[in-house]
Parts: C-alpha cells; structure tokens; sequence
C-alpha cells in the first residue's frame, strides 16, 4: 500500500502551500540521484516527487484528501480536472549516468536553477557540502599501545595524498580518527566533507586483543609452574613482573591490572598470562636423574588427580 502523502513530505494534512513547498524542495535537494548517490535515492525522490504533484495542486489535494489513495480510480467528471492539466512543457532537464532525464516537470514546476543552482554553479539554493569518506588505517599491536604521529599516504582517484596523522594512545581495531575537510569537495561555497580513518590492527604473532584486553602466552618451566616464581613478560608497554602461584598449570590465565591497552579517558585494559608449561627439548644426563627419580618419588596421576 502507498505512504501516506502528507507522511513522505513530513507536513502534517492542514500545511499550507508554502510549508508543502519547502518540504519538497528541502527533500528533492537530498534525494535528487544526481546528488544523492545512494542506490534507493532515486526511488524515494520519485515517491517525494508524486507527493508533491498531488499536494501543491488544490484540487488534486482535494481529491485526494477526499477519497485517499484511491482517488486516481475515482470516474472522470466526478471532480474537475484541475486546471492547466497537462500543460507544462519540457523546460530543461540533466541526465544522471545515461539514466532517465530529470526535468523541471519532475520537480513540480520548481525552477531546476533555483532548486539545484549552487550544484552548477550559479542559483539560489544552498551551497552542497562534500560527502564523508572512509579509508582504512593499519597498525600494529605496538603501535596502536604508543600512539603518536605518523605520516599515512592513501590513493585516490586524483593521485596518491599524504596526512600527518595523530593517532591517540591505546585506540582500538574500528576505532575512527577524524580528519576533518580532508574528505569530498563540496560544490560551490560547501564545506569539504571529513575523512575518517578506521583502525585496522594487524594479527600479532604474540598478542591477541580483546577491546583494550592484551592476552599473551608465557612459557614456564615445570620448576616454575610447580615451585611458584617470578618470571618477565613482555608487552608492548615493556617489560612486566609476573607471579607464577606454586602449583599451576598450562592454560592457568593469571591477570594483570592495568597492563592491557591504554586509555586516554578511562581506566586502561588488562593483561591476561596464560600459562604455557615447557621441557626441555633435550634432557641432560642429570635432569633426566632427578626426572625419574620424582617419578618414583610421586604419587601425583594427572588423568585421575585433577
């Protein structure tokens, strides 16, 4: 079922005709495909486009008003035809990529250089703002820790353009840095539009990132993990202390305050340590001893003690 009229122009059924007007002509500016380039533009502009035809007619408003979606079905003579039906002829038009011909029939009589003038350059309607643009911005885990400025070049359709990029401290994969005026050229006197750049972090070979959470694997020895030790951990932040509690096993995640990814405006992330037991790849002649002789000493049955 067909909108409601009053609804696609956003006026309420009692505007008048100036209201009707400028509710079209705000809207037509928005949806018009040759300013708007989202693929269902030019559907709403045609569905803001009837509206408009029905309602800045008095007796077609009329009509329309009294019998409501149907009054197109309604016989011939039942109403009089509005006048001047059918008498508006061709007065110029502009194509959008070898697409239907938009003309100033399809814009309800609306002057196309009062309507659309700051788009080619000369009228009274407003000036065109550019459009935002987007471009992605890769960093690594160590990189996105220490934040600082950077120099990014991205490739346009215009050649290759170079920024000088402060990238805040702990920002995180998704996150947006705005460059403002540094997107699409508006037209006329419109205000450039701005480029946002989305954080992209590269996988790390060490790291892995939850929000502003840093995991890791920390390797151990069997010493380490059933004495307890103090053993370093690297982050992209530097060196850390880790704890290893006396008895501990590989997958044990022991968690470190505040040592995850920084934050400007809050509390910083987490470090998650997970435990990773390790053996020699080789066991000396005493290491393999001392090995077999806890063997026979223990009475511990990993696949039943657990």
């Amino acid at each position: 079922m067909a909108r409601d009229y009053y609804e696609v122009l956003g006026v309420p059924r009692g505007a008048d005709a100036e209201e009707i007007q400028q509710a079209y002509r705000r809207l037509a500016r928005r949806y018009h495909p040759d300013v708007n380039k989202d693929p269902s533009a030019e559907d709403r502009f045609k569905e803001v486009n009837e509206a408009y035809q029905v309602l800045s007619d008095p007796e077609t408003r009329a009509r329309y008003d009294r019998f409501g979606p149907d009054f197109r079905r309604v016989p011939e003579g039942a109403e009089r035809e509005p006048a001047g039906a059918g008498a508006r002829g061709f007065r110029g038009g502009f194509r959008r990529g070898g697409g239907r011909v938009f003309s100033e029939d399809d814009l309800g009589g609306i002057d196309l250089g009062d309507l659309f003038g700051d788009l080619f350059g000369a009228g009274a309607a407003g000036p065109i703002p550019g459009a935002d643009q987007e471009a992605e911005l890769e960093l690594t885990v160590e990189e996105a820790y220490r934040g600082g400025r950077r120099w990014v070049t991205l490739a346009g359709p215009e050649g290759s353009r170079s920024y000088e990029v402060n990238i805040p401290p702990g920002v995180t994969d998704g996150q947006r840095i705005r460059l403002a005026g540094e997107g699409g050229r508006g037209s006329g006197d419109g205000r450039a539009g701005d480029l946002y750049l989305v954080v992209r972090i590269a996988p790390h070979p060490r790291y892995r990132l939850e929000g502003r959470d840093l995991h890791v694997q920390v390797p151990v020895s069997p010493w380490e993990a059933a004495l307890g030790a103090t053993v370093p951990v690297d982050t992209p932040g530097g060196e850390v202390k880790l704890k290893v509690p006396p008895g501990s096993s590989s997958g044990r995640r022991l968690r470190l305050r505040g040592q995850g990814m920084p934050n400007p405006r809050g509390r910083p992330g987490d470090l998650y340590a997970e435990l990773r037991i390790v053996l020699p790849r080789r066991l000396s002649e005493r290491e393999r001893e001392l090995f077999e002789e806890l063997s026979r000493a223990s009475s511990f049955d990993p696949r039943r003690d657990r």
